[in-house]
């Protein structure tokens, strides 16, 4: 399941800021999306990961969870554990014993040094469409303005009239579709101290390889 880490991480990567232009409504609905997120104390979602891989016809799925509190955030999946507090990262792969730490760049718009973004990545570099609206769920896609971007749609999926993210989908020109379909979201938990930093105590005999 390594395969999926920077798979993951790449898709959030690319997700860069242009300029463009939006349909009034699918932003009016992103921005209630957004405000009711980053006042949440912390927003702890569990997925589904389902890569689609058109050319190769296969079909690969892990499921996984993170939990994010502004700059701060704990992703994990079935072989990885990423820890980041806003200024330092660990990096845990259990099966090998071994922890990386790293410092990114704090001027970096990227989700690994600021992942609070991703809450609000639509207000620039995508054109934004409520494609359509049922009793139940808004779903909006959001096309990006940079014609070289290697993603073609990302479709999001947000229930009514709770707000709560349901899915969202990336497109791809290289026939690759992901979908991040979301199993549990939670806006109440209140995370204690520590717990966007590893813990060495807690995993003893782990090698630690420091970037810094």
């Amino acid at each position: 399941m390594r395969k999926f880490i920077p798979v993951l991480v790449l898709l959030i990567l690319k997700l860069q800021f242009l300029s463009g232009q939006n349909d009034p409504q699918a932003v009016s609905i992103l921005d209630k999306f957004s405000a009711r997120v980053s006042a949440a104390p912390s927003v702890s979602i569990s997925f589904l990961f389902v890569r689609n891989d058109q050319m190769q016809k296969s079909v690969d799925t892990l499921a996984g969870s993170v939990v994010l509190s502004k700059d701060s955030y704990k992703l994990e999946l079935p072989d990885n554990v990423i820890w980041y507090n806003g200024k330092t990262s660990w990096s845990l792969l259990p099966a090998e014993e071994e922890v990386t730490i790293t410092e990114p760049d704090p001027g970096s718009r990227s989700f690994e040094a600021r992942p609070s973004m991703i809450f609000n990545m639509y207000r620039e570099g995508y054109k934004c469409r409520l494609l359509e609206e049922k009793s139940n769920s808004y779903l909006i896609d959001l096309y990006p303005t940079d014609v070289k971007n290697d993603i073609i749609r990302v479709r999001l999926t947000i229930a009514k009239p709770s707000l709560d993210l349901k899915s969202f989908e990336y497109k791809l020109r290289d026939g690759i579709e992901i979908k991040i379909a979301v199993t549990d979201l939670s806006l109440a938990k209140t995370v204690p101290a520590g717990f966007f930093e590893f813990d060495p105590k807690k995993h003893k005999g782990v090698d630690i390889i420091d970037m810094r």
